[in-house]
């Protein structure tokens, strides 16, 4: 009988491998990296117009930090990076070295088409897993926007939007988010 090693790699050790290689971005998922390419305009658009909408507000409202694109140490076994994250002020000196070593209070995913199941499936059961409250995907190719706020450890629907409508999601409910300034200027390829 042969015996093959498949020791999973640990968050520790991942994040003892550096930056990314240009032009991908790594992740550790369930202790083996996953390897994604660099976003889409459409995906680039959109991640920059909500950062630019989320980050005022959270700002003006001094609520806590909007970061990008940062490994978020979920276990032992999970780091990913969401697209756009948000911790609330009365966490934020839980963080300290590389990463955030904590659920944050909110997830955004950008989704692309290579990214659909991803984003939709394995990453929604993880960080609804992992105790994520609040958890939203934003489609751009699609110009569709999805909420969900975890109760009771399962996550339900919040708010739904597409084209041109404005939504109000949790963790920010009182901010009036206008979709069409997700969306690219030009047609999409």
């Amino acid at each position: 009988m042969t015996t093959i090693n498949q020791t999973k790699l640990t968050a520790q050790k991942f994040l003892m491998l550096g930056e990314d290689p240009p032009g991908v971005r790594l992740e550790l998922v369930h202790g083996e990296i996953a390897v994604s390419p660099s976003p889409s305009y459409p995906h680039s658009h959109a991640i920059i117009q909500l950062s630019i909408i989320l980050g005022s507000y959270i700002n003006q409202q001094d609520l806590g930090s909007l970061l990008v694109d940062i490994d978020t140490i979920l276990d032992q076994f999970n780091v990913r990076r969401p697209d756009l994250l948000f911790v609330a002020k009365s966490r934020l000196h839980l963080i300290k070295g590389h990463g955030i070593p904590l659920a944050p209070d909110l997830c955004i995913e950008v989704v692309s088409p290579s990214s659909v199941h991803i984003d939709r499936d394995d990453k929604f059961a993880l960080y609804r897993d992992r105790g994520v409250p609040n958890y939203w995907m934003i489609n751009p190719i699609d110009h569709a926007f999805e909420a969900y706020q975890l109760k009771n450890g399962h996550y339900v629907q919040a708010a739904t939007g597409r084209e041109d409508e404005v939504v109000h999601a949790p963790p920010f409910e009182s901010l009036a988010i206008p979709l069409s300034k997700l969306w690219t200027p030009i047609g999409t390829p």
